[in-house]
């Protein structure tokens, strides 16, 4: 046991629950930490590793601070942080395993730098224009995730080959990232098993207006900025100033470029470096107002033009909400201030199988026309609707195993030998199919393969499934709560015998170490002793060692030890 965590468990003793909690919170401890005590927790506080994991998330000023108090300097104002951080003792100076974690290091705070000037009418119109064409991509983003999630790298980015499938879709390659980082932070998508999907949150988000659709976006890319870049009213200090931020994490140069282009792609910054009048109030730490910036969008639409050649033509943005629903009935072939889609058998299949039924799509289409539904475009519904349902993929009761049944024969035929159904491994019975695959399984591999497949219940009624289920926006991923429990066992142990059980880890590190002690052992008659004791042994309340001046082995009762100091070779 290192003796220069001992002032440290001391201070951590003496801290209040809450100080601990910011404390291990900060440190990002496990709330399993296998601890036992306070000498426990000062001995990891100060391990190497994990002073290698905090520095990193120190600010320039910290960084500097931190510095300047192993130069015997002081640490200014930012001693109380670093020493809330454990990373300072209570005379301000560092832990010695600190100074060991810092030499060599260099940081230097950022020039103190004014806020950037207003934007000019035209720069604000780019701006503009820029956040409308991002949340707007980014809806696209969702939307794609939703169908079939992306697959990540193991740095969390999305993959090359994810990329080149958006690319096709319209979204830029080179902001795939930058959009994934935005959503994930405004909880509109979950990183879960290397996979990007979209959330829960995501459903409201994708129906909202364009200006409530930007305030989420913005508000949490302000929230979620890390400490070196926030100001002290909550929003975020000049942009010019990020990449200085965080000397000590050797991923800043990357993240701050990030954090940059999310916010120019939000409108929060101009091409030329200027502040558009709606991100004063975030910088400033008050809530989003997107009032100046509702003012340079294009005004939103909710009716369609529908055309005898199976397509809809929007003269403007549409409403999302109409957007989104009308997506899930045709395909979107470009994306402009003037939309357009199209209808074909697949899209509209698409729609029954996400629930939609030929009622509810020709009362939906009829509602946002302005040119009434054209013969063509209602046959195509029509047949569609007759084919859907047409295979029925139920559970059979007696057997357990996956029933696939339809009232055309010749279906039943071309599933029995379609190649690209072999790994259901299907078998007949009587006019039926069958297999030990799973219901659900089947389905999606029988709607993959274009059959009109419909899943039913065990009551016969029709069932709607979703592909990939949105999972919940993921909570905070330190919760301080979860630290309780760790600082209640600790409390457990912590009583006026502090002192002796700070003796025994020192002597049992002494003699596994084979470290050579200075002892001071108290006698019967109230004297004290000095001992030289190179340490060989500890058990039965019993310290061994050789007595360095007498030449022989000694046995001390460890009660009769007050002081015992590690003698540098």
């Amino acid at each position: 046991m290192s003796t220069h965590a001992r002032p440290l468990a001391d201070w951590l003793a003496a801290a209040s629950d809450d100080d601990l909690l910011r404390l291990f919170a900060a440190r990002g401890v496990r709330p399993d930490a296998a601890w036992k005590d306070f000498f426990d927790a000062a001995e990891a506080l100060l391990d190497p590793m994990s002073l290698a994991r905090v520095l990193p998330s120190l600010t320039a000023s910290e960084a500097t601070a931190l510095l300047s108090a192993a130069a015997g300097d002081g640490a200014g104002r930012e001693r109380e942080q670093l020493t809330a951080l454990a990373l300072l003792r209570q005379d301000g100076s560092p832990y010695p395993p600190v100074n060991v974690a810092i030499a060599g290091r260099t940081a230097s705070e950022p020039s103190a730098s004014e806020a950037a000037p207003p934007s000019s009418e035209t720069e604000s119109a780019h701006a503009a224009e820029r956040a409308f064409t991002t949340v707007a991509v980014l809806a696209d983003l969702l939307l794609l995730a939703r169908e079939s999630p992306f697959a990540l790298l193991t740095g969390g980015g999305v993959s090359a080959g994810e990329k080149r499938r958006l690319a096709e879709a319209g979204v830029s390659a080179e902001i795939v990232d930058t959009l994934a980082a935005i959503a994930l932070q405004a909880g509109l998508a979950v990183a879960a098993d290397r996979r990007l999907r979209s959330s829960q949150s995501a459903e409201d988000w994708l129906r909202a207006s364009a200006a409530d659709r930007w305030i989420v976006l913005a508000t949490a890319f302000r929230d979620s900025l890390p400490r070196g870049v926030r100001s002290e009213t909550g929003g975020w200090t000049p942009p010019q100033t990020w990449p200085l931020a965080h000397p000590w994490d050797p991923t800043w140069t990357d993240r701050s470029r990030t954090l940059q282009e999310g916010a120019r792609l939000l409108g929060l910054i101009a091409e030329d470096g200027t502040e558009p009048e709606w991100a004063a109030d975030l910088r400033r730490g008050d809530p989003a107002d997107a009032g100046a910036l509702v003012r340079l969008l294009p005004a939103e639409v909710d009716r369609i033009f529908l055309q005898n050649d199976l397509t809809a033509i929007a003269p403007g943005p549409l409403e999302p909400a109409l957007d989104v629903r009308l997506r899930t009935i045709a395909a979107r072939e470009s994306a402009a201030q003037a939309s357009s889609y199209r209808f074909t058998s697949e899209s509209v299949a698409h729609a029954f199988v996400a629930g939609e039924t030929e009622h509810s799509i020709l009362e939906f289409l009829g509602s946002i026309s302005l040119t009434g539904i054209p013969q063509p475009l209602s046959y195509l519904i029509a047949q569609t609707a007759q084919r859907h349902g047409l295979v029925r993929v139920s559970t059979d009761d007696e057997t357990g195993r996956t029933r696939i049944e339809s009232s055309d024969p010749h279906l039943i035929q071309a599933m029995a030998v379609d190649q690209s159904l072999r790994p259901l491994a299907l078998s007949t019975h009587v006019d039926s199919l069958t297999t030990r695959v799973g219901r659900e399984t089947v389905y999606w591999a029988l709607t993959d393969a274009r059959y009109p497949a419909t899943l039913v219940g065990a009551d016969g009624a029709l069932l709607v499934r979703e592909r990939h289920p949105a999972p919940p926006a993921p909570l905070p991923s330190t919760d301080s709560s979860d630290l309780a429990p760790l600082i209640t066992r600790l409390r457990s142990h912590q009583g006026p015998d502090a002192d002796a059980a700070w003796l025994d880890r020192e002597l049992e590190a002494a003699v596994r170490a084979k470290s050579v002690l200075q002892v001071t052992v108290g006698m019967p008659d109230g004297s004290t002793r000095e001992l030289l004791l190179e340490a060989t042994g500890i058990g039965g309340g019993r310290l061994r060692g050789r007595d360095r001046a007498a030449d022989v082995e000694r046995t001390l009762p460890v009660s009769s030890i007050l002081t015992a100091t590690i003698v540098a070779p």
